[in-house]
């Protein structure tokens, strides 16, 4: 699969040459991971902290709000690499820092070790020192410490000229159980067909800041379809991994979607179709996914009312349950409530709201039996989304923010507040 990157001087998006020569400025890095984002993960690189000129720490901080970052440059500790995992990095890179005394006291499936080689010899320092090491030798090293490697192929990097994937296969099978991604020169998507065939990721920049490589065309890569039509199945899904319906894609409308951001697909009998562009209920697209087979697409897309089925259903199964459907219920009776809605009430009188917030709260916790506490945790959620509605707060930024807080390495004590 594809690692979009976006290297950081200055608090601008960057491409080098070699790792020396500026090349590209894209300027503001915020819209580039807006899209890359569609993706799967973003490598971000911190170059001004990895040539020790300074750091891009405030954007890195906006970007892992926007995208699922792994992030990289001038890590050189435990702290500094726990610090990043704490703020939400998926994952951090370890250059120099990646020693088996900083390894051991990191989550292993949580870091990758940037392995950097001019030629086959590993380079450090930005660059700029040579150590003597093979790749090959660092990954023996290192292999069951870190959950992957980066291999960046300087000589190749930013030229535009191919990566090395005649050493692809080599090095995954050196790296062991951890997952390879390498870097330097790839530019086409039959590079990237090639590297996933072989096991490992590509990480790409120049070519996608260039237009040399369209983000759909690189995401499509690997996959193949055994339909005489070529066509892709695309399960699409809102942000809970619901499956709303199945639909097919195929190039075009997986360019259309990823470049305007909505649900696009290819219609047999109508060619390219966008959805709503008619009926309303339109698509935002956030994410695009491949299965493990590389023969099916997932969108994650969010549904606008009053859902993805030409029934006018949630789904193509009908409609969705569960806290999914509260939220739904609870956003519409902010726009039109019912009249003697209760939760209209509660909207309307925030005192009511926190009264019964603190009531439901401490029921839950004197709770007793299997069926006391599924009533009253019942009761807890329920004034709980009434008042993130009220507030304007979606389930999906709820979930969102627990998602962070179960990835964090180091916990707080957790003791009551006096």
């Amino acid at each position: 699969m594809i690692i979009p990157s976006i290297d950081l001087m200055g608090g601008h998006a960057v491409q080098l040459v070699g790792g020396k020569r500026l090349a590209l400025d894209a300027g503001d890095p915020r819209p580039i991971a807006d899209r890359f984002k569609l993706a799967g993960e973003v490598a971000v690189i911190d170059l001004d902290a990895a040539l020790g000129q300074g750091d891009n720490r405030a954007v890195i901080g906006e970007l892992l709000g926007r995208a699922r970052c792994r992030v990289g440059g001038g890590i050189r500790s435990v702290d500094a690499a726990l610090d990043w995992l704490d703020a939400g990095a998926e994952k951090v890179i370890l250059g120099t820092a990646a020693r088996p005394e900083v390894l051991r006291e990191l989550p292993r499936d949580r870091v990758i070790a940037a392995l950097d080689a001019i030629d086959g010899e590993v380079v450090v320092d930005g660059w700029r020192t040579r150590t003597g090491a093979t790749v090959i030798d660092r990954m023996a090293a290192l292999r069951d410490l870190v959950g992957g490697f980066l291999v960046t192929f300087v000589e190749r990097e930013g030229r535009l000229g191919g990566g090395r994937v005649d050493q692809v296969a080599a090095l995954v099978e050196a790296a062991g159980e951890a997952r390879v991604t390498v870097a330097g020169g790839v530019t086409t998507a039959e590079e990237i067909a090639e590297i996933d065939r072989l096991g490992a990721d590509a990480q790409v920049g120049m070519a996608l800041y260039k237009g040399h490589l369209h983000l759909a065309d690189a995401v499509a890569a690997p996959l193949r379809s055994d339909r005489p039509d070529g066509l892709w199945p695309t399960v699409v899904c809102d942000p809970h991994g619901v499956a709303l319906g199945l639909a097919y894609s195929d190039r075009e409308s997986l360019r259309t979607a990823m470049d305007r951001g909505v649900g696009a697909y290819h219609s047999r009998s109508r060619g390219l179709w966008v959805k709503g562009a008619t009926s309303g209920a339109t698509q935002r697209l956030l994410a695009v996914d491949l299965d493990c087979d590389r023969d099916a697409l997932r969108f994650t897309v969010e549904q606008a009312e009053p859902g993805f089925c030409h029934q006018s259903t949630w789904s193509c199964w009908g409609e969705a349950a569960g806290l999914p459907q509260l939220a739904r219920t609870l956003a519409e009776r902010v726009e039109e409530a019912p009249p003697g809605s209760y939760t209209r009430r509660l909207l309307d009188d925030p005192a009511l709201l926190r009264a019964k917030l603190l009531e439901e709260a401490g029921e839950l916790a004197s709770a007793e039996g299997r069926d006391d506490v599924a009533w009253e945790a019942a009761d807890v959620i329920y004034f709980a989304m009434v008042a993130a509605t009220r507030a304007g707060v979606t389930l999906p930024e709820i979930e969102a923010h627990l998602y962070r807080r179960a990835r964090r390495v180091r916990r707080r004590k957790g003791d009551a507040k006096p």
